[in-house]
């Protein structure tokens, strides 16, 4: 899997997980989903995303997956 698509699921089971979260343990987990809307928003305006850094020195490749 490249690094972007690394990226993007990463980011979905953070919201999923964090929406789960807010229905079944409590509704301040929303403040999750918010984060990482957020951190998904400021990393589209100035090209910083923690979570590729991450993936980088975790060894995912960046590129074509296929």
């Amino acid at each position: 899997m490249s690094l972007d698509r690394s990226v993007l699921a990463f980011a979905g089971i953070m919201v999923l997980l964090s929406v789960a979260l807010t229905a079944w343990v409590s509704p301040l987990f929303v403040w999750l989903t918010v984060f990482v809307g957020l951190n998904m928003l400021q990393s589209v305006f100035t090209g910083f995303c923690p979570a590729a850094i991450v993936f980088k020195k975790l060894g995912v490749k960046p590129g074509c997956a296929f």
